[in-house]
């Protein structure tokens, strides 16, 4: 990720009045001990929870105590979540299909017609997608129908079928 693109994501997250810029803070560091401890008093186990695999076309954004952490999103490959205050969400990179429902568009000339139609998309940033927006892929959905019977909607039927 570019360090204006990463730039431009933590002033999307802003500073409400209670931010500073400690980080995590106290609190937060005890609970980070506490966390490493438990993973090192239980050694052999512990591997098993706590490193994560994602494969090529994928990406994981980990948040630590609900902040995501520094450098963006993780992968492909290993990688090291700390039980209890990390949690990870896996984006897919691969180009998605969706299928747009049949949508009833009033044209220019008053005719209405029935339309459907297919988009393919695909996430460019991991981390803008999962913290911009709560459901990347119904909002790519919605927005696809509204674009389609607003820009239809201005066509004339010999427009639309030519």
């Amino acid at each position: 990720m570019k360090n204006s693109e990463m730039d431009d994501l933590m002033d999307f997250q802003g500073k409400g009045a209670d931010d500073t810029d400690e980080g995590i803070g106290m609190c937060g560091w005890i609970l980070t001990a506490i966390s490493w401890l438990i993973v090192i008093v239980t050694l052999p186990f512990s591997l098993c929870v706590c490193f994560k695999v994602v494969q090529e076309y994928e990406r994981a954004v980990i948040f630590r105590l609900g902040r995501l952490l520094q450098g963006g999103s993780k992968g492909p490959g290993i990688f090291f979540v700390l039980p209890c205050i990390e949690t990870y969400q896996k984006v897919d990179l691969r180009t998605i299909t969706l299928d747009v429902p049949p949508q009833e568009v009033l044209t220019r000339d008053s005719v209405t017609v029935s339309v459907d139609a297919v988009v393919y998309y695909r996430v460019s940033n991991a981390t803008i997608s999962v913290a911009n927006v709560e459901n990347a892929h119904h909002s790519t959905r919605l927005l696809a129908q509204t674009t389609l019977r607003n820009i239809l909607g201005t066509k004339n039927l010999h427009e639309i079928l030519s």
